[in-house]
């Protein structure tokens, strides 16, 4: 058997980041999902991603508060803790970091989660459907 390139293995953490990042993720945890030691896994999760693995965390947490920033009324400090970090002073400063502005200003940026238009999830899905056909070989045959 061929064994696994060792970015299979980094994909393993990151894949448990992306599905995890709510959870309090630490690099013995992740370097444990990817089969090397916390010092290797650091190196090469920098090397293969360009961050090191707690600024990928930090990253997708922030996404996702952005996320529920611009689509819900929830407060800030409730968003802070959902996304899984501690401190909503130390939320405030990353985000501002990030996105140039406090969370408060960025969902001030945005129109408000009550006014977004509702669209029930059967229209989204009928549009993603494929259309009928207009090849001619499609259509009934016809008398020759």
């Amino acid at each position: 058997m061929k064994p696994a390139h060792p970015a299979r293995h980094l994909l393993r953490a990151k894949d448990l980041v992306d599905a995890r990042y709510r959870e309090p993720l630490d690099v013995r945890t992740l370097s444990g999902a990817a089969r090397l030691s916390p010092a290797h896994f650091s190196r090469e999760f920098r090397r293969a991603f360009g961050e090191p693995p707690h600024g990928y965390l930090l990253t997708r947490r922030l996404e996702r508060a952005a996320a529920l920033l611009r689509t819900t009324d929830r407060t800030v400090a409730d968003i802070c803790l959902t996304v899984g970090l501690r401190s909503i002073g130390s939320f405030t400063t990353s985000f501002g970091r990030m996105f140039g502005m406090t969370p408060t200003a960025y969902r001030a940026a945005h129109p408000p989660a009550a006014q977004r238009a509702r669209v029930p999830t059967c229209v989204l899905m009928a549009g993603a459907r494929p259309q009928p056909s207009t090849f001619g070989e499609d259509a009934e045959a016809g008398p020759d």
